[in-house]
């Protein structure tokens, strides 16, 4: 399953994950079928969001979506420190 993975510093989580849920439904007509916000422990300025898809050009149309208008508008994106990193990722087959 493709998985869009993220991860970001933070300013408050609560103004993030405000803006966050703003755009769920947007999550959700771009294919997101599950999803799932991670913080390391001890670090409440940063955040881990796993995004997951049914195709890996749904996640890559999803991606580029957040760097063009998202991520490059601070108003769709309080609270963000600096660029997000992210990338797609894919089930790796495992060999026996």
């Amino acid at each position: 399953m493709p998985t869009l993975l993220i991860e970001h510093s933070i300013t408050d989580y609560d103004t993030w994950h405000s803006a966050f849920e703003r755009f769920a439904p947007r999550r959700q007509a771009g294919g997101v079928v599950h999803e799932l916000v991670q913080q390391p422990v001890g670090d409440p300025h940063y955040v881990l969001v796993s995004l997951d898809f049914t195709t890996v050009d749904e996640a890559q149309q999803f991606q580029e979506f957040l760097e063009s208008q998202v991520w490059s508008t601070p108003a769709n994106s309080p609270a963000l420190v600096g660029r997000p990193r992210s990338r797609i990722t894919d089930t790796a087959p495992v060999t026996r």
